[in-house]
């Protein structure tokens, strides 16, 4: 069986979702797993939970077993929730963090995006995540402005603030390369808006 499909089918049936696979040098595997969204916490009344710990460390005594019992190589394990460059995979997590800061980059340049030009070659962004509706279609679109930002704690005024030029890109998930939150802290090192509760992680264990 194929690592991705181990890995998959394991976390996913201890309750998780599987968010991100990487091998690294020295034979590091880490797997990324965070808790099923269910839904809004404003629609739900729910409150967010969290990967803790003791989630991880549970999921690592089971793929430990899982990948030994089909001879998966790998030097060390380590299971951990998201940081707060989080990836964006499936249509869920794009409704999840709807709103929020994210980074793109396009598998192909598009030169023009909504109301103004876009250079040719340009295939990486960084802007809101925002739906578009197009043709009865929902879709995604990145809303940014390429104005400098403000140097934090400096005043921004009115006039400037509504003279700032925004453009819109609408995409659809196979044209992208790679989408993540963008790692944007305040000053107490943490994400303005939409922050986990920091990020836990089990101890790396050998093969």
């Amino acid at each position: 069986m194929a690592l991705q499909q181990i890995v998959e089918t394991t976390v996913t049936g201890l309750g998780y979702d599987l968010v991100e696979i990487e091998r690294s040098a020295g034979g590091l595997l880490r797997i990324t797993i965070d808790l099923p969204w269910q839904g809004k916490v404003e629609d739900t009344g729910l409150p967010e939970q969290f990967v803790t710990v003791e989630d991880c460390e549970k999921v690592t005594r089971q793929l430990q077993f899982a990948l030994e019992v089909d001879g998966a190589e790998y030097q060390r394990l380590e299971v951990s929730s998201p940081g707060i460059d989080r990836p964006l995979r499936h249509e869920r997590d794009y409704e999840r963090f709807e709103g929020e800061i994210i980074d793109l980059v396009l598998r192909v340049p598009i030169g023009a995006a909504g109301a103004g030009q876009v250079a040719a070659n340009r295939k990486k962004f960084r802007g809101r995540l925002e739906r578009a509706a197009e043709g009865g279609e929902t879709r995604w679109q990145i809303v940014w402005s390429d104005e400098p930002e403000a140097k934090p704690g400096a005043r921004v005024s009115k006039k400037r603030l509504e003279a700032v030029a925004l453009h819109a890109m609408a995409f659809k998930l196979e044209e992208l390369r790679e989408a993540r939150l963008a790692p944007i802290v305040d000053f107490k090192g943490r994400r303005s808006r939409g922050d986990e509760d920091g990020t836990a992680s089990a101890a790396e264990t050998g093969a």
